[in-house]
């Protein structure tokens, strides 16, 4: 061969490989630099004792040695699990730009039979101790890390926290006293009355959150802090912290203290509220506001640790809340509009719902409710989650569509561990939600079929986080058949735009851009990789593979 055809034959490769090319995995992370929205935002929540055991050492503490029903008692996952997974790649590849994990504070020592077998506090909802954390989930260094690692890689943390209820009574775990709590009535769910100055169930103790008279600290608080030499700090920090903020030594204001002093320390961004519509709204306005003094503490003494000027982020679980019924929640004699006390969001439980209808109605719905109910507000998506038994696919056959559909909807994707690997929803012997909380099922990623569900998800995840139009842009269909769409989105400045393409051809697929990406001469493909140019406002793309996300090519 002579060098001329040598140099012709090289040219050739080059021309091709600009104009239809492999972007690797490296490439795409790198290009994945979009500001953070929390609208947008890419949420994956976990149990901390149910996703990943980062030492056995903190296994078992408090005796907590009796038998459980099947999945009530500790496995074993903690904050170095987290952060190892975090320090691994796990979450980027994922494309996760939050994690929320289940309580980490101190948890009641004995085991409860709620009538589905003794269950220990492994799901961290059982607080007996708010100014500590649960061994077993790890200690004030363990989180530190988890924050700090997470931060350096652009996740925010969100923290889940309950003010409603301590933690069942037990011979090891007294009740705190009626100035604190009540243990009855149970609620009927019936008025605003019957659902916010009740016990939730049965040997739950109710915090008094409306109650505006001054209390002193339960006895069992004061001996175990004692005991554990740390009472005497305790109680000048309460002073201080009462004194500065002018706030009574009510029983909400106590665990306001507490809960916030974790967003100072460490630099928390967001809280989960757990059992929002059990509690007067007026304790959430307490909660937010102290919140947002506490992270403003943080960023003002760890300046080189603030990762943007975004502000604190509160979303909460008010059960059954559906996007449906706008921003108000009905209790039947009384209407409360959460996000007018304190919260930004709230946890959409209609989306599974909405979910088995095509891809173009729950798009569109999600899309206008954004842009109108919600224009200032934003609301959690998810398909699957620890307490709500009727998840969108419990039998894991449709996880692919689920994943499209979650990862692709207007508002905050939440992924429930193991919604990307397909884990096990139905365990034999387990009763109850147990059934949604086992062991992360790690081992099943050895299995092409996991890996190639788990890729999905992640493709999916990258794009969605960078391109905040998916999460919170407007939407547009481009055509019903083959479906395609496009989002845009502009705020701050920042304006960004995509097409995505669902369950279409495999291989050869012309797709036209219907005036997208103006000026663009070349597009890229994130699911499959590959740029093609754009001609006559069209183009070609062949790959092996039904979806298609499409962003202006990178230089």
């Amino acid at each position: 061969m002579n060098s001329t055809l040598r140099i012709i034959i090289l040219i050739f490769f080059i021309c091709i490989s600009c104009q239809y090319k492999e972007t690797s995995i490296q490439d795409k992370k790198s290009s994945e630099t979009s500001p953070f929205f929390w609208e947008a935002a890419n949420m994956y929540f976990l149990l901390t004792d149910r996703f990943y055991n980062g030492t056995t050492s903190n296994d078992v503490n408090f005796d907590r040695t009796r038998e459980t029903g099947v999945l009530r008692g500790f496995k074993g996952g903690d904050l170095i699990g987290i952060r190892k997974k975090i320090e691994e790649g796990y979450f980027t590849d994922l494309g996760i730009n939050a994690i929320w994990f289940t309580p980490v504070v101190e948890q009641i020592h004995d085991v409860v039979d709620e009538g589905t077998g003794p269950t220990y506090g492994y799901h961290g909802y059982w607080a007996k101790d708010w100014t500590a954390l649960d061994p077993n989930f790890g200690t004030r260094e363990d989180l530190k890390a988890v924050v700090d690692e997470a931060h350096k890689r652009g996740i925010r943390i969100v923290m889940d926290v309950v003010l409603n209820h301590t933690g069942p009574v037990t011979i090891k775990d007294p009740f705190w006293g009626e100035d604190w709590a009540r243990e009855n009535p149970n609620c009927k769910f019936s008025t605003y009355e019957n659902t916010t100055a009740c016990s939730l169930v049965e040997n739950l103790p109710d915090i008094l959150t409306e109650s505006n008279v001054e209390v002193m600290l339960p006895e069992t608080l004061i001996k175990k802090w004692k005991k554990e030499g740390r009472y005497k700090q305790e109680i000048e920090e309460l002073d201080d912290y009462f004194a500065i903020n002018k706030l009574s030594k009510t029983p909400r204001n106590y665990i306001i203290k507490w809960l916030t002093d974790f967003i100072e320390e460490f630099g928390i961004d967001a809280f989960r509220v757990d059992t929002t519509k059990h509690v007067d709204e007026a304790s959430w306005v307490i909660l937010r506001e102290q919140s947002e003094k506490a992270f403003n503490t943080y960023k003002s003494k760890n300046p080189k640790k603030v990762l943007d000027d975004i502000g604190f982020f509160m979303f909460g679980e008010v059960y059954n809340y559906s996007i449906d019924n706008g921003r108000e929640y009905d209790f039947g004699d009384k209407k409360v509009d959460y996000f007018e006390n304190g919260f930004d969001n709230l946890i959409n439980f209609q989306f599974k719902y909405d979910a088995e209808n095509s891809y173009e109605d729950l798009f569109s719905k999600y899309a206008s409710l954004k842009d109108s109910v919600f224009s200032d507000k934003s609301f959690v998506n998810y398909a699957t989650s620890h307490d709500d038994g009727q998840p969108f696919d419990k039998n894991r056959t449709r996880s692919k569509e689920i994943a499209s559909k979650l990862l692709l909807t207007t508002g905050i994707s939440q992924i429930y561990y193991g919604d990307e690997t397909g884990r096990d929803l139905t365990i034999e012997g387990a009763n109850g939600d147990a059934t949604l909380r086992s062991f992360m099922n790690w081992e099943d990623l050895k299995n092409p079929q996991t890996q190639e569900l788990l890729s999905h998800w992640q493709k999916l995840g990258r794009f969605r986080i960078a391109h905040p139009a998916i999460g919170a842009g407007k939407h547009k269909m481009i055509s019903e058949e083959p479906y395609i769409f496009r989002r845009y989105f502009e705020k701050n400045g920042f304006k960004d735009e995509v097409i995505v393409g669902l369950e279409l051809p495999i291989g050869t697929k012309v797709i036209e851009l219907n005036n997208a990406f103006a000026k663009a001469e070349h597009v890229t493909d994130t699911y499959s990789g590959k740029t093609v140019p754009v001609i006559d406002g069209e183009i070609t793309l062949d790959t092996p593979y039904g979806t298609v996300l499409l962003e202006i090519a990178k230089n």
